[in-house]
């Protein structure tokens, strides 16, 4: 029974420490496009490692596509590179995109993403979280089918 009564104590606290007035979740959202910006300007120039740049180096970082996961800066800059070379890189975008600020630190960010090809595209949808670190916003978890 003591358990139960701590519940509503905690999810007062995360929403006190959540609510609209504490943090500028427009200035938020704005930031994260362009980071999302930055990300597609990256690709598109060929450029992996600026890509990666905003993927929180750690090995904790997570990403999931189809049955797989992978764990790690490293492992994912690892499966960009094997996936996406030579004739199979081509032409990011990213559409209907949608912000959802959760706090101050915490949003996710879905949305489309498409790879146009010489001969056709590869496509689907992605679900980002994004954590601001002292550093800046990285991505923490990225699922993308």
């Amino acid at each position: 029974m003591k358990k139960l009564t701590r519940w509503p104590a905690a999810i007062g606290a995360l929403w006190l420490g959540c609510s609209a007035a504490a943090f500028p979740a427009a200035d938020i959202r704005g930031e994260l496009l362009r980071i999302l910006d930055v990300q597609k300007a990256a690709w598109n120039r060929q450029d992996i490692v600026g890509f990666m740049a905003y993927y929180w180096k750690s090995e904790e970082l997570t990403y999931q596509s189809g049955a797989d996961r992978f764990r790690g800066w490293d492992s994912l800059l690892g499966r960009y590179k094997k996936s996406y070379s030579g004739a199979s890189w081509g032409e990011l975008d990213f559409t209907d995109l949608e912000v959802n600020v959760l706090c101050a630190d915490s949003a996710c960010v879905i949305g489309r993403w498409r790879v146009a090809l010489k001969d056709g595209a590869k496509q689907g949808v992605f679900t980002i979280v994004f954590r601001r670190f002292p550093e800046g916003w990285r991505i923490i978890h990225d699922h993308s089918s």
